[in-house]
């Protein structure tokens, strides 16, 4: 690694003002500090700590607790490509499951990565700044909360329209006031709905290289909430794609259909030790998102209504299918679009999670409200932080002069 460290101090000044590349400055500097932790310092004098946890360390951190969703959604997409065909579950081979799912996949993460990260490099070298680390973890995720039949120019669409106009045009990394993936799930929704909804864009439909299966054109494939929005009867059932019953445990695990990296509440938990153990996400708002959720669960399952078959679902279930977990932990925790404060991490939290099951439970037309919830809450945060400092001061000048005047 010193070779490479010289190398780099060898060919720098090349990129530096004056130098003969000095126009791709910003793709250096990213490089660079992308490898290695910036060895800059700040002008102030006196006593400094240097930290290795730079933001660039903090968004690969991210991107490793990501990977057990990415891994298995790989694996899920393979999987529920070759139930739609009629394959038994054990006779389903694991290795060509997952080089099939990783073939759909990859190009989605390629073309998220290509306009996203093509963009903030062209507006780092106009502005002549460094490059913006955030899309490190912005590019996986919006493949990963996406459906697997997408199109890769809506992808792109919705990538570029969320980078520009909801993170460049605030100022970059840092200053964006909603979450960048979640808005592009939203461009695509609301722009695209034929393409982003319905019983036939969450499972890998054609044969790739030789791998997988074609499915008939009239093939439906509805995911858990897809299937409960339009349930009609007393007694709820929710089958997977050979019309069995989904337990619980299939729920955890993942085995059914969705987007490609929000079905397996498991491996958001794997994600959600590494967030916690490095003290990159915060609990209070993890905990008061599922506490929210399990309230407003709670109250819909005490008063179930055939008009709002998602009533029938227990709290737990609630947890389990769609992207409530998968938001829990990665979308409501971004440190830049939510609550600061300590009490008003609780307060954003709770309802992101109880928006989240409102929306789910009574609004059939829109049966996963996850996106919608984390988006409020985005929206919510500076009022919420704003609240609580200025109950913070109320109390404070309440005790001064309470000891001014006893």
């Amino acid at each position: 690694m010193q070779s490479l460290r010289n190398y780099l101090d060898r060919i720098k000044p090349n990129f530096q003002k004056g130098g003969r590349f000095e126009h791709l400055e910003s793709v250096f500097d990213g490089f660079e500090t992308f490898l290695y932790t910036p060895r800059t310092a700040a002008a102030r004098i006196g006593a400094q700590i240097h930290d290795a946890l730079d933001s660039k360390r903090i968004m690969i951190i991210v991107v490793l607790a990501l990977m057990p969703c990415l891994l298995f959604g790989m694996y899920n997409t393979g999987y529920q490509n070759a139930l739609a065909a009629g394959v038994q579950p054990d006779a389903i081979a694991f290795w060509p499951t997952f080089l099939y799912g990783l073939l759909a996949v990859l190009p989605r993460i390629i073309v998220a990565y290509a306009v996203g990260l093509g963009i903030e490099f062209a507006v780092a070298q106009m502005r002549h700044e460094e490059i913006q680390e955030g899309f490190l973890v912005t590019g996986i995720l919006i493949p990963l909360i996406c459906p697997i039949e997408t199109p890769l120019w809506m992808l792109a669409v919705a990538t570029a329209f969320s980078v520009i106009f909801v993170k460049e045009v605030f100022g970059g990394t840092g200053y964006n006031v909603f979450n960048v993936a979640l808005v592009t799930r939203a461009f695509l929704f609301f722009a695209y709905p034929a393409q982003m909804s319905g019983d036939k864009v969450f499972v890998a439909s054609q044969k790739i290289f030789g791998l997988g299966y074609d499915l008939p054109n009239g093939f439906t494939g509805a995911t858990p909430l897809g299937q409960i929005a339009t349930f009609a009867g007393d007694k709820l059932e929710v089958l997977n794609l050979q019309d069995r019953a989904i337990s619980t445990w299939d729920a955890f695990l993942g085995l059914i259909p969705g987007s490609m990296g929000e079905t397996s509440t498991l491996c958001v938990l794997i994600g959600a030790v590494l967030l916690l153990a490095t003290g990159i996400a915060s609990w209070r708002i993890i905990v008061s998102v599922v506490a929210g959720g399990l309230v407003m669960g709670a109250i819909a399952h005490a008063l179930p209504t055939a008009t709002y078959p998602a009533s029938f679902l227990t709290p737990l279930d609630q947890l389990l299918y769609g992207g409530f977990a998968f938001a829990a932990v990665f979308m409501a925790t971004d440190p830049v679009t939510a609550a600061r404060t300590g009490t008003g991490k609780y307060v954003y939290g709770f309802i992101v999670g109880a928006v989240a099951i409102l929306i789910r439970v009574y609004n059939n037309g829109y049966p996963e409200g996850a996106m919608l919830a984390v988006l409020l809450g985005n929206a919510l945060a500076p009022l919420i932080d704003w609240c609580v400092v200025q109950a913070n001061v109320s109390r404070r000048m309440a005790r001064m002069k309470k000891r001014v005047n006893p």
